[in-house]
């Protein structure tokens, strides 16, 4: 067997099986899920398995553009509504973290590159273990990452489970106002009927009212002379008409305010159309508006009533831009019906082809823009390094969404295949190779080290979460929710829901770690200070 494990490819998949499988247990509802790998990773190094380095960085570079291109379209949204109150919680967290490592290694004599991994294992960062990397040269970097980043999981979750009690927070009244707030951003979607009554509106077309945009809504049918009608732009409404609106209900009122008041006269389909929804597989039409859509479906009458984007129903406004993987409902004649469905594309199998050029472009284009540095002196360098570049270019590319022929975007099952890929494989590589050192460390330092990764891990929480609830005002499971996002599953799982701020406060955080001019900082002011790396 032993032979079996100095074959690297063999070993890898051995220490993922066992990982997943420890990570499965549960114990009164907490699993340490994918981050297991890393446990079982230790154990290899130390018994001499280690991990050749482009296993570490294939796996870091896969699941840092995969977390930058799902964050994008949410982040600069998320930053221009609590940018201030997220970039204040990531810098406490990052600036007090930053001060706890700087003590340990006054009072403690702790080498700075394994001081420097204890940060990074205890933030649990995967592009701040990077960025030292490759600022330091040293092991001892992923030796203290490997001690602290148990920590850094098991704290978390801890923290998460424990705070609402020590804090007496209520709970019940915190998923209220996250609620109301979720519904803020995406409203629930209703239909309503009303009667032209407005004597302003008569003789006019829908168009010249131009009702989609003053009121959001979206008239889907429209009964004349009691007879059914599919509108459109051209479509004039007379008092007596009956229309029925799709929309939020806000929308709706001003609906009613601009056309007259709601009635429960029902308007049947009219006969020969029919009603279905259909998939956004088609290159074509992704990225473009909604007035863009109407424009070149025009001959063919359609109505788009509303739009399904990750679970979420969307109001279809003239400037929302369609996604891949979008789920519209619209209204067409059966005539039309099946070449609409083609313009559309309406290919599930299609979606679950993953375009690898984009990719392999994005994360080329992330690894220049880390190679480009700025000079501060001789003293300070700033660069994004690998990893922050990576992740910025991806979140950029996401954020445009399509440029040409290319989309940059990726189906939500393909990211989370290439994200955990990669996040298994960088666990490995990284645990094996702390392993390999970490009895001898150890040795050294005894259970010191342990004690800071579980510092460092739990103060600046506590920390930015006071500053979160006592100054911001910020909802509790909001706040437990950013503290969270991590680079496993237990943790990052929340990065698969729609909240922005969640996945912006990962970005924020990584960010400001995995940059090589962080790095490079701590340790310019390690060395002036009289500590040396």
């Amino acid at each position: 067997m032993w032979e079996y494990l100095q074959q690297d490819y063999f070993a890898l998949f051995v220490i993922i099986c066992i990982g997943y499988l420890i990570g499965n247990a549960k114990f009164k509802g907490i699993s340490l899920d994918i981050s297991a790998i890393i446990f079982v990773a230790l154990v290899f190094g130390h018994y001499g398995v280690i991990m050749p380095p482009i296993i570490e960085k294939l796996g870091l570079i896969l699941f840092v553009y995969t977390i930058g291109i799902q964050a994008g379209p949410g982040f600069f949204d998320s930053f221009k509504k609590q940018g201030r109150t997220l970039v204040v919680m990531a810098t406490v967290v990052i600036i007090s973290a930053s001060l706890l490592t700087y003590l340990a290694i006054v009072l403690f004599h702790i080498e700075v590159p394994v001081a420097i991994g204890l940060l990074t294992g205890a933030l649990t960062s995967t592009p701040g273990l990077a960025a030292a990397i490759e600022s330091t040269a040293s092991t001892g970097v992923s030796i203290g990452y490997g001690i602290a980043y148990p920590f850094g999981v098991i704290g978390v979750i801890l923290f998460v489970r424990l705070y609402p009690k020590f804090t007496r927070a209520n709970i019940k009244q915190a998923e209220e106002e996250y609620e109301k707030s979720s519904e803020e951003v995406f409203p629930e979607i209703f239909f309503k009927h009303f009667k032209v009554e407005n004597e302003n509106v008569e003789g006019k077309s829908i168009g010249e009212l131009r009702v989609r945009t003053m009121t959001q809504g979206v008239i889907s049918r429209v009964k004349k002379n009691g007879e059914p009608h599919v509108p459109s732009s051209q479509t004039i409404l007379n008092q007596g008409d009956i229309i029925k609106v799709v929309g939020t209900e806000e929308a709706l009122k001003k609906v009613e305010l601009l056309i007259g008041s709601e009635t429960k006269e029902q308007i049947p389909l009219k006969k020969g159309y029919e009603i279905q929804s259909i998939l956004v597989s088609n290159a074509n039409v992704v990225n473009k508006t909604i007035r863009e859509i109407y424009q070149w479906t025009a001959t063919y009458h359609v109505t788009i009533t509303r739009v399904r984007r990750s679970g979420i129903d969307i109001t279809p406004t003239p400037n929302l831009r369609l996604q891949m993987g979008d789920k519209i409902k619209i209204s067409c004649s059966q005539a039309h019906m099946q070449l609409v469905t083609k313009i559309f594309g309406g290919n599930s199998k299609k979606l679950s082809d993953t375009n690898f050029f984009p990719i392999a472009a994005g994360i080329v284009l992330g690894f220049f823009l880390g190679k480009f540095s700025l000079n501060f002196g001789n003293s300070f360098t700033f660069s994004l390094g690998l990893t922050g570049g990576v992740l910025t270019v991806a979140m950029i590319l996401s954020r445009i969404g399509k440029t040409g022929s290319i989309i940059w975007s990726m189906t939500g099952s393909g990211n989370q295949l290439l994200r955990t890929l990669g996040l298994m494989f960088f666990l490995a590589g990284v645990g094996t190779k702390a392993g390999a050192q970490i009895v001898e460390t150890f040795n050294q330092y005894g259970f010191t080290l342990f004690l800071i990764g579980g510092a460092l891990t739990l103060i600046p929480m506590m920390l930015g979460a006071l500053v979160a609830r006592w100054v911001f005002k910020v909802n509790v499971l909001s706040m437990m929710g950013a503290y969270g996002i991590d680079d496993q599953y237990t943790r990052i799982g929340c990065c698969g829901s729609d909240d922005g701020n969640q996945c912006t406060f990962y970005c924020l955080c990584n960010g400001l770690s995995g940059c090589n001019g962080f790095v490079d900082y701590l340790r310019a002011d390690f060395s002036f200070l009289g500590l040396r790396s």
